[in-house]
């Protein structure tokens, strides 16, 4: 851990850069050599949890008994210092470590965090601010490369833009542990029947076309959709950054009513990065990341660890009871109204202990993988870099070329506590969308009705006026 401590007389020199459910990601705007191209997490604490649960704790005795093959995960000695060694020795193997920083734990005085909370109030969505607030009991934060620009760049006209994309789940579960009732979910995507639950909660004004499907299709034109769709309803799954600075997209995420910039200005601020007439160098950046996420092993490697979630939450759920030595409440519910589905689960009541660490583990690797983003820079180059580890994806509209790196961020380490949490809220998402589907089908059914209706109706009229006429009465 770096033995230099941040306390109040830095806070000036970090900026807000955005957050998500459990961090807060703050940029240096500072000289010192140390910091220059860096980014902070701050761990964030929900504003319900009790004294208690807001002390600095780092594993559970059920999450050590989970990474127990881990031993410096095990004895890490803060939460923090635990999801950076979980960033170390378990994501970096699965990702890959030219996509991924696990970053270097600082340690931060509560003054520093108390300072830098007041900083940033005003520029926190206030839902955010309302849900969370900066953990000042933290002793450590995490220290991270900032991947939205190059490192080390020499000339002071330089470009770099950058697009962060949150992907979410690609692929459609096929666990023989999904209840016959939410057989939809082997239909329909995790994200696209959440957006109707958030938009039922006031989460989301609209609801996105984007479909993670399209993006790990591998399909160059699919891809493009995805993307389309991803600029049109950004949420907190896509934001573009200009050197760093943040020029379209939300900053907190999924609640923000408004974006940075709307799409006329993010047309005008890619003037200087993108070559392309008026009104086509939107649809061109789209194209070149299009092109970046196509490129063999980025969503290829990501989509295996995501699979790594085998049985589902409705199967990982009884696991996690046998983990953490309970009576399994999921079970009491079906023994009183399907035994069929009871007699389904339990065969992974049955399982050994370590089967059951495993089914688990997985699941939590899996929802890291689900809910990380993906950051992928871009700067204008006229030919290969020699001695670059960089790659080049050109267009292919003009032939631009441009040197590009790929980064996987906030691959935040998920509390084995959150199980429970995970099934509510996949039972909720699923039912809610069901209901919703059930709902239009009868809305629409009732129109069909009416519309019949009203054609008899106006059928019968009309013959009785055309025998009137024929009768001459």
């Amino acid at each position: 851990m770096e033995k230099v401590v941040l306390d109040a007389t830095h806070a000036g020199d970090w900026t807000y850069r955005g957050e998500g459910a459990a961090n807060l990601v703050l940029a240096y705007s500072g000289s010192s050599p140390r910091f220059v191209g860096k980014v902070l997490r701050v761990h964030k604490v929900s504003r319900s949890d009790s004294e208690c649960e807001n002390a600095l704790t780092a594993l559970t005795i059920h999450e050590c008994l989970l990474w127990k093959e881990i031993d410096d995960l095990v004895l890490a000695p803060t939460r923090e210092f635990a999801e950076h060694l979980y960033v170390q020795h378990v994501m970096c193997p699965l990702l890959g470590t030219d996509h991924v920083d696990s970053g270097t734990c600082v340690f931060v005085a509560k003054e520093f965090l108390e300072a830098v909370e007041s900083n940033v109030l005003s520029q926190r969505p206030s839902w955010r601010i309302n849900d969370a607030i900066s953990n000042t009991q933290c002793e450590s934060a995490l220290l991270l490369s900032d991947v939205s620009v190059f490192p080390r760049s020499t000339l002071k006209d330089e470009f770099c833009i950058s697009v962060e994309i949150k992907p979410k789940c690609g692929f459609l579960p096929a666990s023989r542990f999904i209840a016959d009732e939410n057989y939809v979910k082997r239909c329909i995507t995790r994200f696209k029947m959440h957006q109707a639950l958030k938009l039922h909660q006031g989460k989301v004004s609209k609801i996105s076309e984007y479909d993670p499907l399209d993006l790990f299709s591998g399909s160059l034109e699919t891809v493009n959709k995805a993307m389309k769709d991803l600029i049109v309803t950004p949420q907190n799954n896509l934001r573009v950054f200009l050197n760093g600075t943040l020029i379209f997209g939300g900053s907190g995420g999924l609640a923000d009513p408004t974006c940075c910039l709307n799409e006329e200005l993010l047309e005008d601020a890619l003037k200087c990065v993108i070559q392309a007439e008026d009104g086509m160098r939107t649809t061109n950046f789209l194209h070149l990341v299009a092109e970046a996420v196509c490129r063999p092993g980025l969503l290829d490697r990501l989509l295996e660890v995501q699979k790594l979630d085998k049985l589902d939450i409705e199967g990982a759920i009884h696991a996690y009871y046998n983990v953490i030595s309970q009576p399994c409440p999921i079970c009491r519910v079906f023994k009183e109204n399907e035994k069929k589905l009871l007699e389904r689960y339990t065969s992974l009541h049955s399982d050994p202990l370590s089967k059951s660490l495993k089914i688990v583990k997985d699941y939590l690797i899996a929802a890291t993988a689900k809910d990380l983003s993906i950051m992928i820079s871009f700067r204008p180059t006229e030919k290969r870099v020699m001695g670059s580890s960089n790659d080049i994806v050109s267009l292919k509209l003009n032939s631009q070329c441009f040197e590009y790196k790929a980064s996987f961020i906030d691959l935040d380490m998920k509390p084995l506590k959150k199980m429970a949490y995970y099934f509510e809220l996949d039972q909720k998402i699923v039912r809610h969308y069901s209901q919703m589907v059930k709902s239009n089908i009868y809305s629409e059914r009732v129109a069909s009705i009416k519309d019949t209706l009203h054609h008899e109706q106006t059928s019968a009229v009309e013959d009785v006026s055309h025998t009137r006429d024929s009768s001459g009465k």
